[in-house]
């Protein structure tokens, strides 16, 4: 499997929150090599089992979201899109910032901005607030109205590329890097025996509610789920607190909310393995789906395995493709021999 290019393609499908369908498709192509079965369930998560041939096999749920941030639609001006956000968008970002309006065919725009010429003093320190910012689509008011329904998703345009050092930058890498690392896993995992039944989810609009792992979750009713997303890694403007490294390795989650035998397992494993990874202390809301599927049901042993991610819900999100693999080494290696060791907890 060519990580940069499963990544690549990933990154370049549009698939906001709710609108993450042609994302799900894409997922489940990817998983039917690796997999027995890869399907879209009824809510629009991508779901795969590799089934270990053992009767009344424990289940373990690995889970990485699809969706990404973007843009909704709210009315026309003039031509101009007014818009929402959806998910966590900062308002920084948008000024000068090219998107794709999500209509059939889908339509170039720009978020409207003032050149320097004429700001007034102080504006350029300022962050335009939302509902003051336009999409400029070249169109005129009656064109716009007929081509952009009201509810129209949109999206950041830019296209991933490859920096120096193995870092790679782009849109979406938050989840969809991670949802990456967990087809590396499968694939890692091919010809290896298992004594659990393997889940893959890529779920569906976690950066609203996280729905999609809820719901996903109650249907696989797994014994265990590691729920794979991101972190904040050191960047310039970070300050001086504790940061993940890009090219430390996977960031194995520490905290209440984690199941400690779970935990512990995870890093034994990576110094077994001399897998390079760090502790992460999350000590109350996780920020990821394993939030919502520890409490799935009866309540589930619950993991979070994090990848080091620069300037998140950015359209240049950037990490380093050495830690896609290592931390579906992790994942495989945390895998194998499961069921037995589950047994003795």
């Amino acid at each position: 499997m060519d990580i940069q290019a499963t990544l690549e393609r990933l990154s370049g499908l549009q698939g906001p929150s709710g609108y993450e369908h042609p994302v799900a498709e894409a997922a489940v192509e990817l998983m039917r090599p690796l997999l027995d079965e890869a399907n879209v369930d009824r809510f629009g998560n991508a779901v795969g089992v590799r089934l270990c041939g053992k009767p009344g096999a424990p289940r373990l749920l690995l889970d990485a979201h699809l969706d990404e941030v973007g843009l909704m639609v709210t009315g026309i001006e003039e031509g101009f899109l007014r818009f929402r956000t959806v998910g966590g968008v900062d308002p920084r970002m948008l000024p000068d910032r090219e998107l794709t309006v999500l209509t059939d065919p889908p339509l170039f725009g720009v978020v409207a901005c003032l050149p320097p010429h004429v700001l007034k003093a102080g504006d350029m320190r300022k962050s335009v607030p939302v509902p003051e910012l336009r999409v400029d689509i070249g169109l005129t008011q009656e064109q716009a109205e007929q081509a952009v329904p009201i509810g129209t998703p949109m999206v950041y345009r830019e296209e991933p590329v490859l920096l120096r050092n193995g870092r790679f930058s782009g849109k979406s890498m938050d989840d969809r890097a991670c949802f990456t690392v967990l087809l590396r896993t499968a694939e890692l995992l091919r010809d290896k025996p298992l004594d659990v039944d393997l889940y893959l989810l890529g779920s569906t609009r976690e950066e609203v509610s996280g729905a999609g792992a809820k719901v996903g979750t109650y249907g696989i009713h797994p014994d265990f789920c590691v729920a794979v997303d991101v972190t904040h890694a050191k960047a310039p403007d970070t300050g001086s607190g504790r940061q993940a490294k890009l090219g430390g390795g996977p960031q194995i989650g520490m905290g209440p909310n984690m199941t400690r035998w779970m935990t512990r397992r995870m890093l034994e494993k990576a110094r077994e393995l001399g897998i390079p990874h760090d502790v992460e202390v999350m000590e109350g809301h996780t920020g990821t789906n394993g939030w919502h599927m520890q409490t799935v049901r009866e309540g589930i042993a619950t993991s979070v395995v994090s990848l080091p991610l620069r300037y998140m819900h950015s359209p240049v999100e950037t990490l380093a493709l050495e830690d896609l693999e290592s931390t579906a080494a992790l994942l495989a290696a945390f895998a194998q021999g499961l069921g037995k060791e589950a047994e003795r907890t």
